[in-house]
Protein backbone atom coordinates (compact mmCIF):
# COMPACT_ATOMS: atom_id res chain seq x y z
CA UNK A 1 0.00 0.00 0.00
CA UNK A 2 1.05 3.65 -1.02
CA UNK A 3 -0.93 6.88 -0.78
CA UNK A 4 -0.61 10.15 -0.17
CA UNK A 5 -2.94 13.23 0.57
CA UNK A 6 -3.04 16.39 1.87
CA UNK A 7 -2.82 16.75 5.77
CA UNK A 8 -5.78 18.69 6.74
CA UNK A 9 -7.90 16.20 4.77
CA UNK A 10 -6.70 13.26 6.58
CA UNK A 11 -6.88 14.68 10.31
CA UNK A 12 -10.65 15.67 9.82
CA UNK A 13 -11.22 12.22 8.54
CA UNK A 14 -9.36 10.89 11.62
CA UNK A 15 -11.27 13.19 13.60
CA UNK A 16 -14.25 11.59 13.22
CA UNK A 17 -13.23 8.00 13.18
CA UNK A 18 -10.63 8.01 16.49
CA UNK A 19 -13.28 9.06 18.98
CA UNK A 20 -15.17 5.76 19.13
CA UNK A 21 -11.50 4.22 19.86
CA UNK A 22 -11.17 3.59 23.68
CA UNK A 23 -7.88 4.64 25.30
CA UNK A 24 -7.80 1.39 26.76
CA UNK A 25 -8.75 -1.84 25.24
CA UNK A 26 -8.19 -5.48 26.49
CA UNK A 27 -8.24 -6.40 22.48
CA UNK A 28 -4.99 -4.99 20.60
CA UNK A 29 -6.68 -5.10 17.45
CA UNK A 30 -10.08 -2.55 18.72
CA UNK A 31 -7.01 0.14 19.45
CA UNK A 32 -6.28 0.25 15.61
CA UNK A 33 -7.92 2.22 12.86
CA UNK A 34 -8.72 0.54 9.40
CA UNK A 35 -7.11 2.21 6.59
CA UNK A 36 -7.61 0.91 2.98
CA UNK A 37 -6.29 2.95 -0.37
CA UNK A 38 -8.23 1.92 -3.76
CA UNK A 39 -10.07 3.79 -6.25
CA UNK A 40 -8.60 6.98 -5.57
CA UNK A 41 -9.86 7.17 -2.16
CA UNK A 42 -8.41 6.50 1.49
CA UNK A 43 -10.93 4.80 3.74
CA UNK A 44 -10.77 4.88 7.20
CA UNK A 45 -12.83 2.90 9.97
CA UNK A 46 -12.85 2.30 13.71
CA UNK A 47 -15.01 0.45 16.39
CA UNK A 48 -15.29 -0.53 20.15
CA UNK A 49 -17.52 -3.41 18.70
CA UNK A 50 -20.61 -1.52 19.87
CA UNK A 51 -20.30 1.10 17.61
CA UNK A 52 -18.52 2.19 14.10
CA UNK A 53 -17.61 4.59 12.32
CA UNK A 54 -16.09 5.20 9.01
CA UNK A 55 -14.91 8.23 6.12
CA UNK A 56 -13.49 8.44 3.10
CA UNK A 57 -11.20 10.89 1.11
CA UNK A 58 -9.96 11.47 -2.16
CA UNK A 59 -6.44 10.44 -2.34
CA UNK A 60 -3.46 9.57 -4.51
CA UNK A 61 -3.40 5.53 -4.60
CA UNK A 62 -0.10 4.87 -5.78
CA UNK A 63 -0.07 1.35 -4.35
CA UNK A 64 -4.11 -0.26 -3.32
CA UNK A 65 -4.03 -2.03 0.15
CA UNK A 66 -5.38 -1.77 3.93
CA UNK A 67 -3.67 -2.43 7.01
CA UNK A 68 -4.57 -1.33 10.76
CA UNK A 69 -2.45 0.87 13.50
CA UNK A 70 -3.10 2.48 16.43
CA UNK A 71 -5.58 5.33 15.83
CA UNK A 72 -5.08 7.55 19.15
CA UNK A 73 -1.08 7.43 17.81
CA UNK A 74 -1.82 8.40 14.17
CA UNK A 75 -4.58 11.15 14.97
CA UNK A 76 -1.43 12.67 17.33
CA UNK A 77 0.93 12.30 15.00
CA UNK A 78 -1.13 14.37 11.64
CA UNK A 79 -2.13 16.57 14.26
CA UNK A 80 1.07 17.90 15.15
CA UNK A 81 2.51 17.82 11.52
CA UNK A 82 2.36 21.22 10.04
CA UNK A 83 -0.61 22.97 7.68
CA UNK A 84 -0.92 22.48 3.86
CA UNK A 85 1.75 19.45 4.25
CA UNK A 86 1.48 16.52 2.21
CA UNK A 87 1.59 13.17 3.67
CA UNK A 88 2.19 9.49 2.39
CA UNK A 89 1.44 6.42 4.38
CA UNK A 90 3.33 2.95 2.79
CA UNK A 91 3.16 -0.55 4.09
CA UNK A 92 6.34 -2.33 2.25
CA UNK A 93 6.95 -5.86 2.28
CA UNK A 94 7.30 -6.31 6.10
CA UNK A 95 3.76 -5.83 6.82
CA UNK A 96 4.32 -5.50 10.24
CA UNK A 97 4.89 -1.65 10.29
CA UNK A 98 3.26 1.40 8.16
CA UNK A 99 5.59 3.95 7.36
CA UNK A 100 3.81 7.43 7.72
CA UNK A 101 6.49 10.22 5.81
CA UNK A 102 5.44 14.02 5.88
CA UNK A 103 8.15 16.72 4.60
CA UNK A 104 11.35 15.30 7.18
CA UNK A 105 9.55 13.47 9.24
CA UNK A 106 9.41 9.62 9.57
CA UNK A 107 7.17 7.58 11.69
CA UNK A 108 7.14 3.62 11.78
CA UNK A 109 4.47 2.29 13.50
CA UNK A 110 3.34 -0.94 14.65
CA UNK A 111 0.85 -2.45 12.55
CA UNK A 112 -1.74 -5.44 13.05
CA UNK A 113 -3.32 -7.29 10.21
CA UNK A 114 -6.22 -5.73 8.17
CA UNK A 115 -7.91 -9.23 8.08
CA UNK A 116 -8.11 -9.71 12.13
CA UNK A 117 -10.21 -6.32 11.92
CA UNK A 118 -13.99 -6.59 12.95
CA UNK A 119 -16.51 -6.02 10.86
CA UNK A 120 -20.04 -4.53 12.48
CA UNK A 121 -22.28 -6.12 9.77
CA UNK A 122 -25.49 -3.54 10.09
CA UNK A 123 -27.68 -7.19 8.27
CA UNK A 124 -31.15 -6.06 6.98
CA UNK A 125 -31.97 -2.61 8.06
CA UNK A 126 -35.22 -2.70 7.46
CA UNK A 127 -36.70 0.81 7.67
CA UNK A 128 -34.91 3.53 5.55
CA UNK A 129 -35.61 7.42 5.46
CA UNK A 130 -34.12 11.23 5.11
CA UNK A 131 -33.80 13.35 8.03
CA UNK A 132 -32.82 17.31 8.17
CA UNK A 133 -29.51 17.13 9.96
CA UNK A 134 -30.80 20.39 12.00
CA UNK A 135 -34.63 18.18 12.72
CA UNK A 136 -31.98 15.13 14.21
CA UNK A 137 -29.84 17.69 16.08
CA UNK A 138 -33.03 18.91 17.17
CA UNK A 139 -34.33 15.49 18.84
CA UNK A 140 -30.84 15.16 20.63
CA UNK A 141 -30.30 17.91 21.87
CA UNK A 142 -33.35 18.26 23.74
CA UNK A 143 -33.37 15.06 25.12
CA UNK A 144 -29.71 13.96 25.46
CA UNK A 145 -29.31 15.74 29.13
CA UNK A 146 -32.48 13.65 30.85
CA UNK A 147 -30.64 9.88 29.54
CA UNK A 148 -30.03 8.24 32.84
CA UNK A 149 -26.46 7.04 33.79
CA UNK A 150 -27.59 4.37 35.86
CA UNK A 151 -25.94 1.30 34.20
CA UNK A 152 -28.61 -1.38 35.97
CA UNK A 153 -31.28 0.33 34.41
CA UNK A 154 -29.26 -0.04 31.13
CA UNK A 155 -32.79 0.27 29.15
CA UNK A 156 -33.09 4.58 30.38
CA UNK A 157 -29.10 4.81 29.02
CA UNK A 158 -30.06 6.44 25.30
CA UNK A 159 -33.19 8.36 23.51
CA UNK A 160 -36.24 6.00 22.54
CA UNK A 161 -36.96 7.22 19.40
CA UNK A 162 -40.19 5.70 17.86
CA UNK A 163 -43.15 7.01 15.46
CA UNK A 164 -46.75 7.65 16.45
CA UNK A 165 -49.94 9.05 15.31
CA UNK A 166 -51.01 12.29 17.12
CA UNK A 167 -54.36 14.25 16.48
CA UNK A 168 -54.14 12.32 12.98
CA UNK A 169 -50.77 13.53 12.48
CA UNK A 170 -47.75 11.07 12.48
CA UNK A 171 -44.97 12.25 14.04
CA UNK A 172 -41.39 11.38 15.00
CA UNK A 173 -40.83 11.43 18.78
CA UNK A 174 -37.65 11.45 20.93
CA UNK A 175 -37.71 10.54 24.96
CA UNK A 176 -35.61 10.41 27.70
CA UNK A 177 -35.66 9.47 31.28
CA UNK A 178 -33.23 8.94 34.51
CA UNK A 179 -36.62 8.85 36.75
CA UNK A 180 -36.00 12.08 37.90
CA UNK A 181 -37.15 14.28 34.86
CA UNK A 182 -38.72 13.07 31.52
CA UNK A 183 -38.19 15.32 28.18
CA UNK A 184 -40.40 14.37 25.03
CA UNK A 185 -39.85 15.62 21.92
CA UNK A 186 -41.46 15.53 18.55
CA UNK A 187 -41.19 16.83 15.32
CA UNK A 188 -43.32 15.76 11.99
CA UNK A 189 -42.61 12.49 10.57
CA UNK A 190 -40.62 12.23 7.53
CA UNK A 191 -41.71 9.92 4.62
CA UNK A 192 -40.77 6.26 5.24
CA UNK A 193 -40.35 6.47 9.29
CA UNK A 194 -44.10 5.43 9.85
CA UNK A 195 -43.47 1.81 10.98
CA UNK A 196 -40.47 1.92 11.63
CA UNK A 197 -39.39 -0.05 15.36
CA UNK A 198 -39.07 1.98 18.63
CA UNK A 199 -35.22 2.35 18.95
CA UNK A 200 -33.29 3.00 22.26
CA UNK A 201 -29.92 4.61 20.50
CA UNK A 202 -27.39 4.44 23.26
CA UNK A 203 -25.90 7.35 25.29
CA UNK A 204 -22.55 7.11 22.93
CA UNK A 205 -23.54 6.88 20.06
CA UNK A 206 -25.85 9.88 20.76
CA UNK A 207 -22.82 11.69 21.71
CA UNK A 208 -21.16 10.76 18.49
CA UNK A 209 -23.74 12.00 15.88
CA UNK A 210 -24.09 14.95 17.84
CA UNK A 211 -20.78 15.54 17.08
CA UNK A 212 -21.01 14.87 13.41
CA UNK A 213 -23.88 17.54 12.65
CA UNK A 214 -22.12 20.41 10.88
CA UNK A 215 -24.33 21.60 8.11
CA UNK A 216 -27.99 21.86 9.95
CA UNK A 217 -29.16 22.03 6.83
CA UNK A 218 -27.59 18.46 4.99
CA UNK A 219 -29.57 15.47 5.17
CA UNK A 220 -28.92 12.62 6.55
CA UNK A 221 -29.74 9.13 5.31
CA UNK A 222 -31.37 7.13 8.45
CA UNK A 223 -31.34 2.83 8.44
CA UNK A 224 -32.37 1.16 10.86
CA UNK A 225 -33.51 -2.38 12.49
CA UNK A 226 -34.95 -3.63 15.85
CA UNK A 227 -31.01 -4.37 16.53
CA UNK A 228 -29.07 -2.02 14.72
CA UNK A 229 -29.42 2.00 13.13
CA UNK A 230 -27.15 3.76 10.69
CA UNK A 231 -26.50 7.26 9.72
CA UNK A 232 -24.83 8.68 6.96
CA UNK A 233 -23.23 12.10 6.91
CA UNK A 234 -22.65 12.14 3.42
CA UNK A 235 -19.03 9.97 3.40
CA UNK A 236 -19.04 9.42 7.18
CA UNK A 237 -21.06 6.52 8.02
CA UNK A 238 -21.70 5.81 11.68
CA UNK A 239 -23.51 2.41 12.66
CA UNK A 240 -24.56 1.60 16.05
CA UNK A 241 -25.78 -1.27 17.86
CA UNK A 242 -28.91 -0.65 20.10
CA UNK A 243 -30.38 -1.06 23.60
CA UNK A 244 -31.58 -4.65 23.68
CA UNK A 245 -34.52 -3.52 25.92
CA UNK A 246 -38.05 -1.97 26.27
CA UNK A 247 -38.36 1.16 27.29
CA UNK A 248 -40.92 2.03 29.64
CA UNK A 249 -44.64 3.31 29.22
CA UNK A 250 -43.28 6.96 29.76
CA UNK A 251 -47.03 8.06 29.14
CA UNK A 252 -48.13 7.36 32.56
CA UNK A 253 -45.10 9.89 34.11
CA UNK A 254 -46.91 12.57 32.09
CA UNK A 255 -49.22 14.64 34.24
CA UNK A 256 -52.70 15.36 32.02
CA UNK A 257 -54.49 17.24 35.03
CA UNK A 258 -52.31 20.10 36.06
CA UNK A 259 -54.44 22.75 36.77
CA UNK A 260 -51.95 25.31 38.54
CA UNK A 261 -50.64 27.77 36.09
CA UNK A 262 -47.39 29.75 36.25
CA UNK A 263 -45.58 31.59 33.58
CA UNK A 264 -42.39 33.07 34.57
CA UNK A 265 -39.75 34.90 32.21
CA UNK A 266 -36.93 31.51 31.51
CA UNK A 267 -33.94 33.92 31.91
CA UNK A 268 -35.02 35.62 35.19
CA UNK A 269 -36.14 32.70 36.84
CA UNK A 270 -32.92 30.63 35.24
CA UNK A 271 -30.71 33.50 36.38
CA UNK A 272 -32.51 33.49 39.98
CA UNK A 273 -32.66 29.60 40.30
CA UNK A 274 -29.00 30.11 39.40
CA UNK A 275 -28.31 32.39 42.22
CA UNK A 276 -29.88 31.21 45.30
CA UNK A 277 -28.79 27.55 44.32
CA UNK A 278 -25.14 28.65 44.80
CA UNK A 279 -25.67 28.12 48.71
CA UNK A 280 -27.11 24.64 48.39
CA UNK A 281 -24.65 21.43 49.10
CA UNK A 282 -23.63 19.26 46.50
CA UNK A 283 -26.04 16.64 48.29
CA UNK A 284 -29.13 18.46 48.57
CA UNK A 285 -29.79 20.66 45.75
CA UNK A 286 -33.19 21.59 46.42
CA UNK A 287 -34.43 25.00 45.42
CA UNK A 288 -37.83 25.56 47.26
CA UNK A 289 -40.08 27.82 45.26
CA UNK A 290 -43.67 29.54 47.17
CA UNK A 291 -45.69 30.92 44.67
CA UNK A 292 -48.42 33.48 45.86
CA UNK A 293 -50.64 34.95 43.52
CA UNK A 294 -48.38 37.46 41.08
CA UNK A 295 -45.40 36.24 43.17
CA UNK A 296 -42.82 33.62 43.35
CA UNK A 297 -40.12 33.57 45.98
CA UNK A 298 -37.13 31.11 45.54
CA UNK A 299 -35.28 29.90 48.76
CA UNK A 300 -32.63 27.18 49.65
CA UNK A 301 -30.94 26.37 53.03
CA UNK A 302 -27.93 24.76 53.73
CA UNK A 303 -27.21 24.19 57.62
CA UNK A 304 -23.84 24.06 57.05
CA UNK A 305 -23.51 27.60 55.04
CA UNK A 306 -26.48 29.42 55.34
CA UNK A 307 -29.33 30.62 53.69
CA UNK A 308 -30.58 32.25 50.15
CA UNK A 309 -33.70 34.11 49.25
CA UNK A 310 -34.94 35.94 45.84
CA UNK A 311 -38.40 37.32 44.76
CA UNK A 312 -39.68 37.26 41.14
CA UNK A 313 -42.81 38.45 40.19
CA UNK A 314 -44.59 35.94 37.70
CA UNK A 315 -47.81 35.10 36.44
CA UNK A 316 -49.79 33.10 39.03
CA UNK A 317 -53.25 33.00 40.16
CA UNK A 318 -54.08 29.54 41.35
CA UNK A 319 -53.35 29.74 45.26
CA UNK A 320 -50.47 29.07 47.07
CA UNK A 321 -48.05 26.25 46.92
CA UNK A 322 -44.81 25.52 47.77
CA UNK A 323 -42.85 23.11 45.91
CA UNK A 324 -39.25 22.51 45.74
CA UNK A 325 -37.19 20.97 42.48
CA UNK A 326 -33.56 19.80 42.23
CA UNK A 327 -31.86 23.07 41.15
CA UNK A 328 -29.40 21.26 38.42
CA UNK A 329 -32.44 19.91 36.93
CA UNK A 330 -34.41 23.09 36.67
CA UNK A 331 -31.50 24.84 35.35
CA UNK A 332 -31.29 21.98 32.13
CA UNK A 333 -34.69 22.07 31.17
CA UNK A 334 -35.19 26.08 31.01
CA UNK A 335 -31.70 25.98 29.19
CA UNK A 336 -33.82 23.64 26.56
CA UNK A 337 -36.32 26.15 26.23
CA UNK A 338 -36.92 28.36 23.40
CA UNK A 339 -39.13 31.04 24.37
CA UNK A 340 -38.54 34.09 26.60
CA UNK A 341 -41.49 32.32 28.78
CA UNK A 342 -41.65 29.35 30.72
CA UNK A 343 -44.84 28.20 31.25
CA UNK A 344 -45.03 25.43 34.24
CA UNK A 345 -48.37 23.44 34.84
CA UNK A 346 -47.95 22.28 38.77
CA UNK A 347 -50.91 20.16 40.67
CA UNK A 348 -49.41 19.98 44.05
CA UNK A 349 -46.17 19.56 46.13
CA UNK A 350 -45.51 15.46 45.58
CA UNK A 351 -46.66 15.47 41.91
CA UNK A 352 -44.90 15.74 39.00
CA UNK A 353 -44.37 19.06 37.18
CA UNK A 354 -45.02 19.71 33.32
CA UNK A 355 -42.77 22.23 31.87
CA UNK A 356 -43.05 23.80 28.29
CA UNK A 357 -42.17 27.19 26.10
CA UNK A 358 -46.21 27.42 25.44
CA UNK A 359 -49.35 25.40 25.53
CA UNK A 360 -49.00 22.67 22.72
CA UNK A 361 -45.16 22.98 22.42
CA UNK A 362 -43.48 19.85 20.39
CA UNK A 363 -40.93 19.83 23.31
CA UNK A 364 -41.99 18.73 27.06
CA UNK A 365 -40.29 17.95 30.03
CA UNK A 366 -41.57 16.41 33.42
CA UNK A 367 -39.99 17.40 36.53
CA UNK A 368 -40.13 15.01 39.62
CA UNK A 369 -40.40 17.48 43.15
CA UNK A 370 -38.18 16.94 46.07
CA UNK A 371 -39.06 17.15 49.69
CA UNK A 372 -38.35 20.61 51.04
Amino acid sequence: MKVTLERSALLKSLGHVHRVVERRNTIPILSNVYIQAENGLLSLKATDLDLEISGSVPAEVIQPGATTVPAHVLYDIVRKLPDGSQVTLEIGGDSAQMLLRSGRSRFNLQALPEGDFPKLSAGDLSHHFILLAGDLKKLIEKTQFAISNEETRYYLNGIFIHTLDVNGKTMLRAVATDGHRLARVEIASPAGAAGMPGIILPKKAVAEIQKLIEDVTAEISVELSTTKARFSFGSVVLTSKLIDGTFPDYSRVIPANNEKRLVVERQAFSAAVDRVSTISSERGRAVKLSLTDGKMVLSVTNPDSGSAVEELEVDYDSGPIDIGFNARYLLEITAQLDSDTALLKLADAGSPTLVLDREGAPALYVLMPMRV
